[in-house]
């Protein structure tokens, strides 16, 4: 079972011809939408949802894969269910570029706070992290610097920040799911 999370663009089209490509991996495929606006709702929702997607399944390898604002919760939902995810250019810092886009962007700072401490160490190599050269809405050389400790790093020299195929990585995420 692959879990999939939406950016903040939760109605783009691409979130389905995304769901569609990660059925060659896994047929599968289930939305996971939240809000996008509510931190600290979105937070107890995805947490909530996730474990009961994951308990009615009955793979042993569930994968939570995160796009844009979805990564920032995949990263966060996976390592709290114990179970892997991949990170697709994740907006690691909401709460200092959506100002404006989203209602209490600090709530997305009192989560990070709130969250266990170094978790990334506890969560290493549990996490991929997907990122595009050509990403004009985060900062992926900071992604990269922040995360590349803890979990893989693939560049993609053809994507942008959406990442509308994930086509040329869906080898690496099965391999990564299946390991």
């Amino acid at each position: 079972m692959i879990l999939y999370l939406h950016g903040f663009d939760a109605t783009s089209p691409g979130n389905h011809d995304k769901m569609r490509q990660l059925q060659f991996i896994d047929d599968d495929v289930r939305l996971v939408s939240y809000s996008t606006l509510h931190p600290k709702n979105d937070m107890q929702y995805l947490l909530n949802e996730v474990n009961k997607q994951i308990a009615s399944s009955g793979d042993p390898a569930p994968l939570i894969i995160g796009v844009g604002l979805g990564g920032y919760w995949a990263e966060r939902i996976g390592f709290l269910n114990g179970i892997k995810s991949v990170l697709v250019n994740p907006n690691l810092a909401p709460q200092d570029n959506m100002v404006g886009k989203i209602d209490r962007p600090e709530e997305y700072a009192d989560i990070a706070n709130k969250c266990v401490k170094g978790f990334r160490d506890k969560n290493n190599a549990k996490a991929l992290c997907i990122l595009a050269r050509n990403d004009k809405v985060t900062d992926n050389l900071a992604t990269e610097a922040l995360l590349k400790d803890f979990y893989p790093i693939e560049w993609d020299d053809e994507q942008q920040h959406k990442f509308a195929s994930l086509a040329a990585h869906l080898q690496l995420i099965k391999t990564f799911k299946a390991g």
